[in-house]
Formats: C-alpha cells, sequence, structure tokens
C-alpha cells in the first residue's frame, strides 16, 4: 500500500514528488488477451501510468445488465497494468466523450420521459448512483491506499465545454466518495478561464486538455489555479477518422516538440491516445455539428502504438523525449510485427434478409411510426415495413431520418435517404402498390454537443403524399450474437442458397470458412493479426468466429479492418457478412493495415 496526493507543487507519492507520465488506453477497445502487450509497450516506451475511461453503455447495454466479462473485465485490465508495474488513472464519467456511442451514456437511459443529461435532474442521478454502485467493487479495491494501482480518478469529462451546473458536480463528488473512492479526484476541460471555470469546483483539481502551445496554455491553467501540479491530462497526439472524409495524421516531429515543450514546465501528461484500438461491433461515435459525420471503426488516432499495437516513429519520438526527461524507459524494445498473411478464401452461401429475419427479431404492429429506441433497438438496424396502395404519384416523408434507411418496394430497391445528405424525402413509383421496406441504420450515437441522448430510427412520423402513414410493422435486428445466422449458414437451412458467381446482392448475410496458412504462428504460438480488404464490397459489418469486427464502407477512408489474432483459430476460422449492397464473393485479406488517404 502507499499513498498518492496532491501537494502544493507537484504529486506527491509517499511524500516524495512523482511526475504522471500516463498513456491513454481503453480496455473496451483492446481485445483483452492483447491488453498485457500493449500495457507493456508503454511501459518500454517510458510511461508510468496508464489511463482509461469506463465505457457506462458497454457494461449495461439493456437496462437492468451490467456485464464485467470478456473484454468489459475492468478488473483484470487493472490488475494486468498493476502487474506491469504501472499506476492507473480512472475516468468512470458517467459522460466519456471518446468518440464512443452517445458519449458512453447508455441510450435506455433516454428512453425515460423527462431524463436529464449531464445535469442536477433525478433520473439521470438515480440511474448513474446504480452505475457506481455496479463499479465499486472493481475500482474501490484497486486504489493505491489499498495496494492496487489506482491513484486519480476523474469526475466528469470536460464539462465545461457542456454546462456549469455545480450541484450536479458536487453531487457525483459525493457519489464516489460514498461508494469508497479516497484517491484524489481531478478534473480536465480545454484551458480557456470560461471553461475552466465552468467545468471544476475548488475542491477538485483542475487539468488541461490540448495538444500544442503548451507553454500558453499550461499558463492559462495556472491562472485559474494558481498552486498544485501542472497536468495535461489530454495530450492530444492525433484524432480520429469519419467515413467518407480523409486519414487525419499529425507530424511526428511537431508532436514530440509539444511534448518536449509540456515536460519541460515542468508538467505532469497523460497522452491521448498512446494506443487508440478499434470501434468493434457498432461502438463508434458520431458528431453532428449541422452535419452528421459517424466515426470509422478504426480509432488508430495516428497513436504512437498503432491500431495493431505496433510502434511507429512516434512511438520512437516520445521515447527519445521521456527518456530526456527522466523517464525510465523499458530495457526491451517493441519491434513491428512482420507482414501479416495475405491470402484469399470465397463466400460461399447466402442468405437474405428477409429470411434471416426471423432469427434476428420477431416483428411487431403499431399504430404510429416508433423510433428504434421506443422497441428497444439501441444499436444496429431495425427493418420497417407498411402496406401501400396509390393511384399516380407518391412522395414518402419523415421529420428525420436517423442514420440511414434502405427504401424498397416489394422487394425493389428506391433508393437511400441519408442523414449526412439532409434527406427526409423520396419518390414513389406511379400507382405504387405493395409492401414499403426501409432497412434503418443507426450509424454511431452523437457522442459531443447537445443531441448526446437522440433516438435513433425513423423521426416525426412518416407522411405519404402528405398524409400521415400510421399502421407499421417494425423488427429490431439482435446482431449482438450472430450465432443463429452463422448455424444457418453452415448447414445450409431454409432459405440458404449458394453464391453463384463472382458477388452477391444484399441485404444479405454471406458465410465462407479459412485456415490461416501454415506455420502463421510465431514461436510462442500465438497467431497473426489479419487485415481483411473491404475494397471489393459495398457497405456491411463483419464477424469473424462470431467476434464482431465492426463496420465497413466503401466510401472510406478505411480500407481494411483490423482482425486481432486472438480471435483467430489456426483452422476452421468463420466469417460472416452482413452487406448491404452489393459486394464480390471473395474474402481478401492484406499484408498491411490501409486507414485510407490523408490530406497531405
Amino acid at each position: 500500500m502507499a499513498d498518492f496526493e496532491i501537494g502544493e507543487e507537484h504529486f506527491l507519492l509517499d511524500g516524495e514528488p512523482f511526475r504522471i507520465l500516463a498513456g491513454a488506453l481503453h480496455y473496451f477497445r483492446v481485445h483483452p488477451d492483447q491488453w498485457r502487450d500493449r500495457i507493456r509497450k508503454a511501459k518500454e516506451m517510458g510511461l508510468n501510468t496508464i489511463e482509461t475511461y469506463v465505457a457506462w453503455n458497454a457494461h449495461a447495454r439493456t437496462e437492468g445488465e451490467f456485464d464485467l466479462s470478456g473484454g468489459l473485465d475492468l478488473g483484470r485490465f487493472l490488475d494486468d497494468v498493476a502487474a506491469e508495474g504501472m499506476y492507473a488513472i480512472v475516468r468512470p464519467g458517467p459522460y466519456i466523450c471518446a468518440e464512443w456511442d452517445n458519449g458512453g451514456l447508455p441510450a435506455w437511459l433516454f428512453a425515460q420521459e423527462g431524463v436529464g443529461v449531464r445535469r442536477d435532474e433525478p433520473k439521470y442521478l438515480a440511474a448513474v448512483d446504480t452505475f457506481f454502485e455496479q463499479i465499486a467493487p472493481v475500482i474501490v479495491p484497486r486504489q493505491i491506499d489499498r495496494g492496487g494501482p489506482i491513484i486519480l480518478v476523474q469526475i466528469e469529462n470536460e464539462y465545461g465545454a457542456y454546462g456549469s451546473d455545480k450541484v450536479y458536480l458536487q453531487k457525483l463528488v459525493d457519489l464516489n466518495r460514498r461508494i469508497g473512492l479516497t484517491v484524489p479526484f481531478t478534473t480536465v476541460d480545454q484551458p480557456t478561464d470560461q471553461m475552466l471555470q465552468d467545468g471544476s469546483l475548488p475542491s477538485l483539481h483542475k487539468t488541461g486538455s490540448f495538444g500544442s502551445r503548451a507553454t500558453e496554455r499550461l499558463a492559462t491553467l495556472r491562472a485559474n489555479q494558481p498552486t498544485g501540479p501542472l497536468m495535461c491530462s489530454e495530450f492530444w497526439d492525433g484524432w480520429f477518422d469519419f467515413w467518407g472524409a480523409h486519414h487525419h495524421t499529425t507530424s511526428v516531429a511537431q508532436a514530440a516538440a509539444d511534448l518536449d515543450d509540456l515536460l519541460s514546465a515542468g508538467a505532469s501528461v497523460n497522452i491521448y491516445m498512446f494506443h487508440g484500438g478499434t470501434n468493434f461491433g457498432f461502438t463508434n461515435g458520431a458528431n453532428d455539428k449541422g452535419v452528421y459525420q459517424a466515426t470509422i471503426t478504426s480509432y488508430d488516432y495516428d497513436a504512437p502504438l498503432d491500431e495493431a499495437g505496433n510502434p511507429n516513429e512516434k512511438y520512437w519520438a516520445f521515447r527519445s523525449v521521456l527518456e530526456k526527461h527522466g523517464a525510465v524507459v523499458g530495457s526491451a524494445q517493441p519491434t513491428p510485427a512482420p507482414a501479416s498473411p495475405s491470402f484469399k478464401t470465397p463466400l460461399t452461401r447466402s442468405l437474405g434478409l428477409a429470411s434471416a429475419a426471423p432469427l434476428v427479431g420477431a416483428w411487431d404492429w403499431y399504430d404510429h411510426l416508433p423510433t428504434m429506441d421506443a422497441i428497444g433497438r439501441w444499436d444496429g438496424f431495425a427493418l420497417y415495413r407498411a402496406e401501400i396502395s396509390l393511384s399516380g404519384p407518391g412522395v414518402l416523408s419523415f421529420g428525420e431520418v436517423r442514420d440511414r434507411a434502405i427504401v424498397t418496394l416489394d422487394g425493389r430497391p428506391l433508393g437511400v435517404l441519408a442523414r449526412d445528405h439532409h434527406d427526409v424525402s423520396i419518390a414513389l413509383p406511379d400507382d405504387a402498390r405493395g409492401v414499403l421496406e426501409l432497412l434503418v441504420e443507426d450509424q454511431g450515437r452523437v457522442n459531443y454537443g447537445p443531441r448526446i441522448g437522440e433516438a435513433k430510427g425513423l423521426i416525426g412520423g412518416a407522411l405519404l403524399n402528405g398524409e400521415p402513414l400510421l399502421r407499421w410493422e417494425v423488427l429490431g435486428l439482435d446482431l449482438g450474437d450472430i450465432t443463429p445466422v452463422a448455424d444457418a449458414l453452415r448447414e445450409g437451412s431454409a432459405g440458404v442458397t449458394e453464391i453463384v458467381g463472382a458477388a452477391f446482392g444484399g441485404p444479405a448475410f454471406a458465410f465462407g470458412e479459412f485456415d490461416l496458412p501454415a506455420g502463421a504462428a510465431d514461436a510462442s504460438g500465438a497467431l497473426p493479426d489479419l487485415y481483411l480488404d473491404t475494397t471489393s464490397w459495398g457497405k456491411g459489418v463483419v464477424w469473424v468466429n462470431g467476434f464482431n469486427l465492426g463496420r465497413y464502407w466503401s466510401r472510406g477512408p478505411q480500407a481494411t479492418l483490423y482482425v486481432p489474432g486472438s480471435a483467430l483459430r489456426a483452422t476452421g476460422n468463420e466469417i460472416v457478412v452482413f452487406e448491404l449492397h452489393a459486394a464480390t464473393a471473395c474474402v481478401g485479406f492484406a499484408p498491411h493495415h490501409e486507414l485510407g488517404h490523408t490530406d497531405f
């Protein structure tokens, strides 16, 4: 056991000055069998601390559920940090931003009428209270004064950019203390006078979030906090990407120089990100500042350790800077992995969505147009259908589409309504009759700003030639466990067809099998990571051995999906592809990750 405090000038570890040299590593974005490797490489770069958010909505996918298993085993992650001789900073939110779906807040929470968002509101705070009680048995006994690695806990997250409810902040402080947390508490805000004042309390230690102009920004922080250690607890060393945009990178030399300036000023640091990882499944967030932009599957972030855990040029530049400032770098030096196996395998069977629907959900009738949230579908997809019969031309319109809808009539494609294009209406064929169907995709909930907590699906009702269309049948696709679909495809159940030719059309699920090339395992028996080439596919989602790799889209910039070696088998791997439009019936693996073009 040890003692950690905030002193007049420094952080104090057992009474001695201690500089925090931390790196952000989110356990929920990394396969659990790879946690130790990533933590060890942080230590080898010269870091002494690992920082992580806690993603509430990952642990509580539905109300009343709390999952701490597998990749959500926060206790195991913190124990891995301790086993590598590192300290930990935990940021439980409840709001985390992090380019993560809904900023970490559970979507089901906002199904309650009148619930607040990040403010002193009883329903919201009651749910937060339950969440903190659920994580208390994990984090309380792992504090440094009880023999664990946790030295700091953060209250909320960049709250000054959102609000200024001091009562709310104080209630979070009281809650954190009530569950048994005794380590010092911090807040983080962008270093402007207004944000630093709005986002914290006199009893909390203020830290900054920035990626450049360190001397200037630390001066602003000091002006708002005359005593105590200076800390940039989000040193932005890269950035994230949106579908349809370019891949963001930052200058290695400039990033290293900014880190040098920060450390030369005597400040502590948390490098955001040290290792970004992946938005597996449907976990990516989105921004909407007038135009909706969904975050891609990769969260590489141009961090020192790339998405596959390999050190890059920025890693070595940061290592040199840290060593210059007295960091103890590891004697071992990580080496980049060799090129991954490059091979192809066919997709052999497909199952149209119409046939697959009973395997992933059940139809229910509504006398109004419900949102996805109203039917309890918190991510992924929902199918909406209604009978229509027109004489003459027709126009179908909605209040809003969140976020993308493929429109068909008796199975014939009519078009796509896309939120990022502000589409809300579509022309129908003259004398249209039959079953109108819309496959709606939640492309990621907004994680920053006033649109946090908004519902998904078709919003504000439907109008057919200006008249309300009220009778709808809706099915939410439960893709959390793809086993029923995989079983049907493997066994050739009813509705499954053999893929004949070079391509197949969607919306449909497709199936293939593959073995790794002989000799692919390393000397320890570990299997290599793979990079799934998606350039000949349209838009969809991929599972390998039941593990959801995330979304792909021909819009880019991302052109490969990262496949952790820990999710693979030497032989008998199964791949399931949910293609929304059309794709080649071939699975290709590339030797290197391809995250797309940059803006230079």
